[in-house]
This record gives C-alpha cells, sequence and structure tokens, in this order.
C-alpha cells in the first residue's frame, strides 16, 4: 500500500472579464491549454453596476506562469491578473491498461494512502467508441 503524499507547486491566475465575446473566450482557453495550462475555466459572475462577466481562472506550474499571463493579457480585454502561489496536494499516478467488452483502453490507476481509483483515458475510450460505433458511455464505466 502506498501510504505517500505527493505535493507541488501551482499557480492560479485569475481574471474577471466583462467585455469579451465567447470566441474570444473561447479562443483564449485554446491558446491557454495549448501553452501547457493544467487547468482553465470559466466561471459566471455579476461585476459591479450588475454587469453580467466572467472570472478566468488558469492552474498552472510556476515555469509557465509568465508565457500564460502573456496570453491572458494578448488575447482577452484583460488589464490585471491576480496570482496566488498554492501547494497541491494530488495521488499518485501509474498508467494502466483497463479490458472493456470493444477492447483495452488507456487508463490511470491513482493511489493515496488506502484509496484507489482508475480513470480511463477520454481520447482512447472516444478511439474505441468510435471504432465500434457504440456509446462511449459503455467504455467509461
Amino acid at each position: 500500500m502506498n501510504d505517500k503524499m505527493t505535493n507541488d507547486k501551482i499557480v492560479l491566475l485569475e481574471t474577471n472579464i466583462d467585455d469579451c465575446s465567447g470566441e474570444i473566450l473561447g479562443y483564449t482557453i485554446d491558446k491557454l491549454f495549448e501553452a501547457g495550462a493544467k487547468d482553465a475555466w470559466f466561471s459566471p459572475i455579476f461585476m459591479k453596476k450588475n454587469r453580467p462577466a466572467y472570472a478566468l481562472s488558469v492552474m498552472c506550474k510556476p515555469e509557465q506562469e509568465e508565457a500564460l499571463i502573456k496570453i491572458i493579457l494578448k488575447h482577452t480585454s484583460a488589464v490585471g491578473i491576480r496570482r496566488s502561489k498554492l501547494d497541491r496536494i494530488i495521488m499518485d499516478r501509474e498508467p494502466t491498461t483497463v479490458d472493456t467488452p470493444y477492447g483495452p483502453v488507456k487508463a490511470n490507476h491513482f493511489t493515496y494512502g488506502d484509496i484507489e481509483k482508475v480513470s480511463i483515458e477520454y481520447d482512447d475510450a472516444k478511439r474505441l467508441a468510435d471504432e465500434a460505433d457504440a456509446p462511449i458511455c459503455g467504455i467509461l464505466k
């Protein structure tokens, strides 16, 4: 049994945006992931005077921070970014394969002390579903 805890350092970048189109925001998320963001998302918010807006949040490794800040400032109307340095606890991960009725699929086996999880890789499951003309929900179970 694995009793070790895995820690790493991450940076959370955040900004509020109230004057960009959905196309611009979607493009920006794509650019952030292409540049190595660990995760990125928009949350609907209301700003002053009840203006509808979005909060952009981006999780990244410290060494990616500057490149991602430049993407946000270049591709959105943001003029400032909040930054938080965080410690993150993550489960240990080991690649594995899971047999399904449609064939083997890549997965990850996660452990944290006595807790275990297996998560199938979506892209591999999608490929199997497409090849078999089967519903993906039957592979992802």
